[in-house]
């Protein structure tokens, strides 16, 4: 059963299929432009669907999958090949979906900031948070930025987007054991930076 994409993202090609991933990308990692379409062509469709499953929004996942694969071609050189492409391009797609997300989160809560500034005592909107909430939603997200990158990201992955440890294990190729302690670890962090 072919996959159809909302925007033009072939299926794998034949040519893609009978070639293996080790083959193609040690092709592509000498240069071969063809090699690294072929690759696109075969994986693209399921990084697409981790991308929109990681932002709930076609539009973004089609930009992220984008992202994802600019991404790969500047580290295809330094791609060993110990783990297989498709986890390659996963690690790729989680760690982009972050960076975008932190950065977006510090753009909006600088942009908050300015804008409460800016109304003085105007009576709140309906459906907006109460300023006492947002000082706590500020805090949150910079006690969730201040966990260590690993801890951060089973973190954001498990207890923010819902994840199964299964899941992310199979993202970040990490043992679901080490995932259990990241996540304890992190909500201790949390607690204590939370704590008065």
């Amino acid at each position: 059963m072919a996959i159809t994409l909302p925007f033009s993202m072939p299926g794998a090609s034949a040519n893609a299929r009978t070639e293996s991933d080790a083959s193609l990308s040690a092709r592509a990692r000498r240069g071969d432009v063809s090699a690294f379409e072929d690759l696109y062509k075969a994986h693209s469709p399921r990084v697409y669907a981790l991308c929109l499953r990681l932002t709930a929004d076609p539009v973004a996942a089609r930009e992220l999958t984008q992202d994802v694969f600019v991404k790969a071609w500047q580290a295809l050189p330094d791609f060993r090949g110990d783990a297989n492409v498709t986890t390659w391009l996963h690690r790729i797609a989680v760690n982009t979906m972050l960076m975008q997300r932190r950065t977006d989160r510090r753009r909006n809560a600088r942009v908050s900031l300015v804008d409460d500034e800016d109304e003085g005592a105007a009576s709140p909107v309906e459906g907006t948070v109460a300023p006492r909430d947002v000082g706590t939603a500020i805090d949150l997200e910079r006690a969730v930025a201040a966990l260590p990158p690993g801890v951060r990201r089973a973190f954001v992955l498990h207890d923010v987007e819902g994840y199964s440890h299964d899941e992310i294990a199979a993202m970040t190729g990490l043992a679901a054991g080490t995932l259990r302690a990241q996540l304890h670890r992190a909500r201790q962090l949390l607690i204590k930076a939370m704590s008065p």
